[in-house]
């Protein structure tokens, strides 16, 4: 009965030896670890930047080709305009003076 108890109390002791010694090594290399992880972090984050400002570029080539699309055909709706009623016009004058 007292082997049993005292292989207990063993066992406890190592259990907080086992405890401490734990938390020492992750005291040592717990600042080591999240230096890198950090370091990767903030790379991450560059690596991240430099693919949103692809992105950002692409959005603006693709809107920009599509205004200026839009803006020659309008261009080509006015001009034809226009010229419709300049015809007009120079019709109603040809008719007047004849």
């Amino acid at each position: 009965m007292r082997s049993l108890a005292r292989d207990v109390l063993v066992c406890r002791g190592m259990k907080s030896l086992f405890a401490k010694c734990g938390i020492a090594l992750l005291s040592l290399f717990a600042p080591s670890v999240f230096a890198q992880s950090a370091s990767q972090d903030i790379k991450n984050a560059g690596h991240e930047a430099k693919e949103a400002a692809k992105e950002t570029g692409q959005a603006t080539a693709k809107t920009t080709k599509h205004v200026a699309r839009k803006v020659k055909s309008t261009t080509k709706k006015v001009v034809n305009k226009a010229a419709e009623g300049t015809q007009k016009g120079a019709d109603k004058v040809r008719q007047k003076t004849e």
